[in-house]
């Protein structure tokens, strides 16, 4: 098994406003994206239980034009508010690269 890390060509986060959370995954490799795709490993399940946020606040996209995974969901603080450590959610994708394919 391979690890998303492995086999994406990006996998970023950043907020979409102050309130919420975005993850990209981007495949460059067309065989890598519908592995992914097919397995339905990204899930609002699995990014329920890695972030831990109710599963009805997750939202999952897949884009086949562009070979990319959109993900989306409340951040937990908002961005720079107390309590808040990554005010431009640019370090929030870590948990997925480990996520097995």
């Amino acid at each position: 098994m391979a690890k998303l890390s492995e086999l994406a060509r990006l996998v970023r986060s950043k907020n979409a406003g102050p309130f919420n959370q975005t993850l990209d995954v981007m495949f460059e490799v067309p065989e890598y994206y519908e592995r992914v795709k097919q397995k339905g490993i990204i899930t609002p399940a699995l990014v329920s239980k890695l972030y831990g946020i109710d599963i009805d606040r997750v939202t999952v996209v897949y884009c086949d034009v562009a070979q990319a995974i959109k993900i989306a969901f409340p951040r937990p603080v908002p961005a720079g508010d107390i309590g808040n450590t990554d005010v431009f959610g640019a370090q929030q994708h870590a948990p997925l690269l480990g996520v097995e394919v």
